[in-house]
């Protein structure tokens, strides 16, 4: 397990990498030419260079993205790179039901296979509003978008780790900012309420929410004997579009810290390569990494109780949702 010695230098840890070390470097000699990959967010920023090198390992790689056009640019851009690349691009918008629901319906009609599902898309301290859905925004999109897609997805995923004998992984990007949330955790009784919110202790919410879903879902998995894994990780701190609401805050914060803490694109999408692909985390599930390295999450996310509680609550979100699309 790393330590805070090797989280501050970047020196590497046990498992050869770390904050330095990029995507490319913690993928390097592994052939993924058997997997089919989903990246939520794979258009833009660590998402687009996860599905690069995912591709550029001969991965079958599907693009989930909002904005088709630029998922369709991002697609070009890969194959223009790497001639042999097999991307697909699919619409999915993470804060609407509707669009998770059609985007699921949409990839299983393909008859694919799925190896490894990467929720990696997200949004950043944005302020109050809620979804189509009524559900608050950063928990909309961060949390429960993903929540349903595994959902939708998992008995696809058991199906082909039971028919090809390879190991399913879902990989959850949450955040180091899951350390920084509402009282409890998560904001239970009034999650959609703009009274008491604030844009950083919303965005640690759904950070929370990340680790907690990958924790109980694994132990789920691992109790059903289904060759799935699941982990959770920090990608770092990287300057992408994701900062858009914080740009000003970031680049000050950015201009404090130095060189030290923050990484490129390609570093920042190492941990979620090295999570998806390297065959030393074969069996390993309900873990949390940081610069590709097991690192203890915060305490509330290794609570048991707290996720149970937050899936019951996720699944009653979903259904309340639909429930009032249909009479409405």
């Amino acid at each position: 397990m790393v330590n805070l010695f090797t989280l501050v230098t970047g020196y590497p840890g046990p498992s050869g990498f770390g904050s330095s070390s990029t995507a490319e470097q913690v993928t390097h000699g592994i052939d993924a030419s058997n997997l089919t990959a989903i990246i939520t967010g794979g258009a833009s920023g660590i998402g687009w260079e996860t599905a690069r090198v995912l591709a550029l390992r001969n991965a079958h790689v599907i693009i989930a993205a909002r904005n088709i056009n630029a998922a369709n640019e991002a697609k070009q851009r890969i194959l223009d790179e790497i001639k042999s690349g097999r991307v697909d691009v699919l619409k999915l918008d993470l804060s609407s039901i509707k669009s998770v629901t059609e985007f699921a319906h949409n990839f299983l009609a393909l008859n694919l296979p799925l190896n490894i599902l990467i929720n990696n898309a997200g949004i950043m301290f944005c302020p109050f509003q809620l979804s189509e859905d009524g559900i608050e925004l950063q928990f909309a999109t961060n949390h429960l978008g993903h929540f349903l897609l595994t959902k939708l997805l998992l008995d696809k995923m058991k199906q082909t780790a039971k028919t090809t004998g390879i190991e399913g992984r879902i990989v959850n990007l949450s955040s180091i900012a899951h350390l920084h949330t509402y009282s409890g955790g998560i904001r239970f009784n009034n999650i959609n309420d703009k009274s008491g919110y604030s844009d950083k202790r919303a965005y640690g919410q759904s950070k929370l929410a990340n680790v907690l879903h990958a924790n109980h879902l694994a132990a789920q998995l691992k109790e059903e004997g289904a060759n799935i894994t699941v982990n959770s990780l920090h990608p770092g701190l990287i300057m992408t579009n994701l900062m858009k609401h914080s740009y000003f805050l970031m680049r000050f914060f950015n201009l404090l810290t130095g060189f030290f803490l923050w990484k490129t694109v390609p570093q920042g999408a190492a941990t979620t390569c090295y999570v998806a692909l390297h065959p030393s985390l074969k069996g390993v599930t309900g873990k949390y990494y940081v610069d590709c390295n097991e690192l203890e999450p915060y305490y509330l996310a290794k609570d048991k109780d707290l996720s149970k509680k937050l899936w019951d609550f996720s699944e009653d979100l979903i259904n309340s949702a639909s429930d009032l699309k249909h009479t409405g």
